[in-house]
């Protein structure tokens, strides 16, 4: 039976909500116009149409993914972070609106400052160290990842958002120190991994079977790159960086003890939008 482009967003969002998912208008969205071809307008456009049978089959086999546990954005292959379109792939963690705040963070200070250089470590598909050099002309950005499988999504993401002169991927392994040659900066900011050894198990299906587990296991405590990047990474630092961290629910507390001991002052957290302190920051005051 033939079907609007509208009853089908209308059918799949309603599928998605019985499911419990939070976000289902916009998964919803997201599912038909990738399967559809069409831009978000477009969809508007043509919420009358009917759908092509060939389209509606492939919009429902995606759903079944989905509600099997496979992300939206890794099922289209891109999403959407601090307004940036990005591509996205298994080799990289999906963009939460958490760790916006990170990134709101770093750019009311990066916007500070005029000219800089700022290093956005363990940088995924790029997400933070885009966002900023997106809202701070002035800034020079350095994307630092070890995976070659996300540095291919980094320079996609840099050429997709038209920041080829702003902003360079650089590989390198922040448990090992930054190269000699790379230089001090301003501004370091990381969304670093920090679950738990122990909880990946506990994670949900969607993220533990998808996501790329190196970019999630943080150590026995979560905490092993707090502690590297705040004592290993000196030498990418000078008196006055401003080092910025997103953490999980709990460690505020702990990083803020880990940047303390090691020098860092001035030191902020801020929440999320749920409340939940997020964001742990500190200006390196002395080298201990």
């Amino acid at each position: 039976m033939a079907i609007t482009y509208n009853n089908l967003y209308m059918d799949i969002r309603q599928e998605l909500r019985n499911a419990g998912i939070e976000a289902a208008t916009l998964e919803a969205r997201e599912l038909v116009c990738y399967a559809a071809g069409k831009t978000r307008q477009e969809l508007t456009r043509d919420a009358r149409l009917y759908v092509p049978q060939a389209i509606e089959e492939q919009t429902r086999a995606l759903v079944a993914r989905h509600l099997a546990g496979e992300p939206v954005a890794y099922l289209i292959g891109e999403w959407e972070f601090y307004g940036l379109p990005l591509d996205i792939s298994e080799h990289v963690l999906i963009p939460r609106p958490d760790t916006e705040v990170l990134a709101e963070q770093a750019i009311e200070y990066v916007q500070t400052l005029g000219e800089c250089r700022v290093l956005d470590l363990c940088a995924g598909s790029g997400c933070v160290g885009l966002a900023i050099a997106s809202q701070a002309k002035n800034a020079h950005v350095v994307l630092g990842e070890l995976s070659e499988g996300a540095l291919r999504i980094c320079r996609q993401n840099i050429r997709r958002n038209g920041l080829s002169a702003q902003v360079v991927p650089m590989a390198m392994d922040v448990m090992t120190g930054p190269p000699s040659y790379l230089g001090e900066f301003d501004c370091i900011v990381s969304n670093p991994p920090y679950i738990p050894d122990g909880d990946i198990e506990g994670l949900d299906v969607s993220v533990k079977d998808y996501e790329p587990l190196m970019a999630l296991r943080g150590g026995e405590d979560g905490l092993d790159f707090y502690r590297t990047i705040c004592t290993k990474w000196r030498d990418a630092m000078h008196i006055g960086t401003r080092l910025l961290f997103e953490v999980g629910i709990g460690q505020a507390d702990d990083v803020l003890r880990i940047m303390r001991a090691a020098g860092f002052g001035d030191n902020q957290v801020a929440d999320d939008p749920a409340g939940i302190p997020r964001v742990v920051s500190g200006v390196l005051y002395e080298i201990v």
